[in-house]
């Protein structure tokens, strides 16, 4: 099966992403000889002018509602157009899960950006938190039109950071050029001390680092609070230990933690239990995991207090 190049752009009315593709469909360096299918999934002000493409084989196609965004109908317009390639300006208030579920398996996702409109975006992220998070979570690029210089990028930086790590920032000002974020983002523990000391508020910081970068722990020790659990799942001389985190808001609070080797310095720990542990870090299969993980060989294995906040976020 032809493989589709995707290119997906997020983000909501207004933001810029009518401009942005018009741009990029002038650029005579996208023109490729493919057909291109132009998907989109909005109405907004601004429209396109396709006299102006550079791309030769533009189709226009539109999804009226999200009832359109199914498997069936993006297959028909593939199918349809010919499509070799699909830009695709997605629905501000769609969920990203409802367009990956409706992809064909011919579709392969080359680019995804979002934009954002910088004079709207802190009140989109109060009154529309789940929104804004859907559109960062698994972005290459964040796009902030509209920059001016009396805004704080630090204000801006920390909502894309404690969504995400992956994507690039670009602070695009007006009348001026863009400009790339370089805020350093350090952790708020240290990774070279002779003991990681995880504080309870950084919890959700360490098991995102851990998920990204996990075998660059290996040899390290480490000591964190969790809540222990525990069930015929974890081998027998393992529990699992680790806290409930909150990524976007309440609805997606869960728990996660890690494998915990007990080494019998502790018995009879119950599940909902608080446990200190120090422990060093090995990299190797575990049944928790049902692959290899990171598995904390416990050195010392105390009993704890519930911190005060028992919900964690990246905040």
């Amino acid at each position: 099966m032809e493989e589709v190049s995707v290119y997906l752009f997020l983000g909501f009315l207004e933001a810029g992403k009518t401009k942005f593709i018009q741009e990029t469909l002038e650029d005579e360096r996208m023109e490729n000889g493919e057909r291109t299918l132009l998907l989109l999934c909005e109405e907004g002000v601004e429209e396109y002018a396709p006299e102006r493409f550079a791309v030769r084989d533009v189709a226009v196609a539109t999804l009226e509602s999200a009832d359109e965004l199914t498997l069936e109908n993006l297959e028909r317009l593939t199918e349809k157009y010919g499509a070799q390639r699909v830009v695709v300006e997605y629905n501000g208030a769609w969920l990203l899960q409802q367009f990956f579920d409706a992809m064909p398996e011919s579709w392969v996702i080359n680019q995804m950006m979002t934009f954002f409109d910088a004079n709207t975006f802190l009140n989109y992220n109060k009154n529309m938190r789940q929104l804004v998070f859907d559109k960062v979570q698994m972005t290459q690029m964040v796009v902030f039109n509209r920059f001016k210089g009396e805004f704080d990028k630090m204000e801006f930086h920390k909502i894309v950071r404690g969504i995400s790590r992956r994507p690039d920032i670009v602070y695009d000002y007006l009348g001026g050029k863009p400009e790339f974020d370089e805020i350093e983002d350090p952790l708020p523990f240290d990774v070279n001390a002779p003991v990681i000391e995880i504080e309870d508020r950084d919890f959700a910081w360490f098991y995102r680092d851990m998920a990204e970068k996990g075998k660059s722990y290996v040899g390290k020790t480490v000591r964190f609070k969790g809540m222990a659990a525990t069930s015929k799942k974890v081998p027998a001389g393992y529990i699992v230990l680790g806290r409930h985190i909150m990524t976007c808001c309440e609805a997606d609070i869960a728990y996660d933690g890690f494998a915990v080797k007990t080494n019998k310095l502790l018995t009879d720990i119950k599940t909902r239990d608080w446990l200190t542990v120090t422990a060093k870090i090995v990299y190797e299969y575990n049944s928790v995991y049902h692959s290899e993980g990171p598995v904390f060989v416990a050195e010392k294995l105390e009993r704890a207090e519930p911190p005060e906040e028992q919900i964690v976020t990246f905040y």
